[in-house]
């Protein structure tokens, strides 16, 4: 698998309400743990799309992006206040050990995936802590998305997060997508 990022000059796209056919906010919020005591983080945050729909029901949500343009461009649409800007790669997180009770992304497992990634969510998502994935499947149809070889399946994801620790507790296959909810 090749990594790359999205490209900047694109990010424009990334606030296109057609992305809800992938994944709902509600979608999302049934399966991360919520309420003004919650700490969560949105890795691969882009823009902020789905960080801002997540903000309202956490109490600390951090936008985890390793390009600094995609801040500098969520900025400009405005960060809620309980939204932390976070400029890192999914495998050098600035948390704590087990300091999150949730984190998510969406469209982003296929750039983020490795080892070291796995391993960082294994260390900063605490303990029943939940982990939910929503991407391309390497099974998936239609065009959108990365090329096929740079997905990973439904049941890959799930075993890249069971060699850390994660437990599967659903993975639902969807005609481009999966989505996926793990605990530690």
């Amino acid at each position: 698998m090749g990594f790359h990022t999205f490209p900047v000059d694109r990010a424009d796209g990334l606030r296109d309400p057609g992305r809800y056919r992938y994944c709902s906010r509600e979608e999302l919020l049934s399966a991360l743990p919520t309420g003004t005591d919650a700490t969560v983080a949105d890795l691969g945050s882009g823009t902020g799309f789905y960080t801002d729909d997540v903000a309202p029901f956490v109490g600390t949500l951090s936008a985890v992006d390793v390009q600094q343009e995609m801040h500098e461009k969520y900025r400009e649409h405005g960060v809620p206040e309980n939204v932390d800007l976070v400029t890192a790669g999914v495998d050098s997180l600035p948390f704590a050990d087990d300091e999150l009770d949730g984190a998510f992304s969406t469209m982003t497992h296929h750039e983020y995936a490795s080892e070291e990634a796995f391993a960082e969510l294994a260390r900063v998502v605490r303990p029943d802590g939940r982990l939910v994935t929503v991407d391309w499947d390497a099974d998936g149809e239609g065009t959108d998305g990365p090329p096929t070889d740079e997905r990973f399946s439904a049941s890959a994801a799930a075993d890249q997060l069971r060699t850390v620790g994660f437990s599967i507790e659903a993975v639902r296959e969807r005609p481009e997508t999966f989505f996926l909810v793990a605990s530690r």
